[in-house]
């Protein structure tokens, strides 16, 4: 009998669930900071590359 109360208590808790969420959130919030400074480091490369081109 106690060994189906710890089955049903391991069931009922979601700590482990939370932890696998914040782990996503985490993937993806680097997956859009990467994007984000790879779109940015472009436009910048790019700039640069213009005002050096235009400095004597």
């Amino acid at each position: 009998m106690q060994a189906l109360t710890l089955i049903s208590t391991f069931i009922r808790e979601d700590d482990g669930a939370t932890a696998t969420e914040y782990a996503v959130m985490l993937a993806l919030i680097i997956l859009i900071a990467i994007g984000a400074i790879s779109a940015l480091g472009t436009k910048v490369s790019g700039t640069f590359s213009t005002l050096e081109s235009k400095l004597p």
